[in-house]
């Protein structure tokens, strides 16, 4: 008889790859859940130990969850979020894409397309210009709590005030990384930006880096994404006000596209 194909990492799994295995429970899951233990461990040829070590790892991270008696296994929250993000981003991307390079061409600097996912603001789209100090510290698929960061925060400042408080809740707690931001220098920025139309952040995230951007919103004139220009602080700030109209535009025409 012919030999039956492989499952992709069903080797890696028998030599005891760690990555394979998770990847193993993530994908038992996919086809068939929620499930049990001992569902799991057939479907994946792991014993029930290793089987239930990684699901607890996997809960403790928020990508899988557990309830029910007998319990049974779903995804989780963090699962749910990256589905939504993926998605948005297969959407948006190509819509978003020829603005980047637009902004880029103009401001000769870094131009990111941010999406959100829960509590976070995700990069899924980057165009580099040619000035040759770049900011490099932010690259697709980085991610930041939302408000922190130019797209970050317009990603937040245009939530309906309920939920805003509650990320801005969330955020507060996730600081320690970021020395120049407190819950107070948040709250601040928030209000400004939706004073000014736009968001503009100098010197805050990264020493003397700063950003503009501006939201996009959808059909129904909810938040999809944000649109932000990285650079130097000083080719920010005298430049803030072209800037922002190109952003504005930019964003208008995107908007545009979405409602087609």
């Amino acid at each position: 008889m012919p030999r039956r194909s492989e499952p992709p990492g069903l080797r890696d799994l028998a030599r005891g790859n760690a990555i394979a295995k998770v990847c193993a429970v993530l994908r038992a899951l996919g086809e068939r859940s929620p499930m049990r233990l001992s569902e799991i461990a057939a479907a994946t040829g792991l014993n029930r130990v290793t089987a239930l070590r990684i699901l607890d790892d996997l809960g403790a991270a928020g990508f899988v969850s557990r309830g029910g008696t007998p319990p049974r296994y779903d995804f989780g929250p963090e699962v749910v979020a990256l589905s939504a993000a993926a998605s948005r981003a297969l959407n948006i991307r190509d819509a978003v894409r020829p603005s980047l390079v637009r902004l880029a061409d103009l401001s000769g600097d870094t131009v990111l397309l941010s999406v959100r996912a829960n509590a976070e603001a995700i990069v899924v789209d980057r165009v580099v210009g040619d000035y040759p100090i770049r900011a490099n510290f932010l690259d697709i698929g980085s991610r930041r709590p939302l408000g922190v960061g130019g797209g970050s925060m317009a990603l937040l400042a245009w939530l309906p005030g309920p939920e805003r408080d509650a990320i801005l809740e969330t955020t507060a707690q996730r600081l320690e990384r970021y020395p120049r931001i407190d819950r107070t220098t948040l709250e601040q920025h928030i209000e400004k930006a939706r004073a000014q139309g736009h968001v503009a952040m100098y010197d805050i995230v990264v020493p003397r880096m700063g950003a503009v951007a501006v939201p996009v919103h959808d059909a129904a004139g909810q938040v999809a994404a944000a649109i932000s220009i990285v650079a130097l602080s000083d080719r920010i700030a005298e430049r803030e006000a072209d800037l922002v109209e190109a952003l504005h535009r930019e964003a208008r025409a995107i908007a545009r596209l979405l409602e087609a």
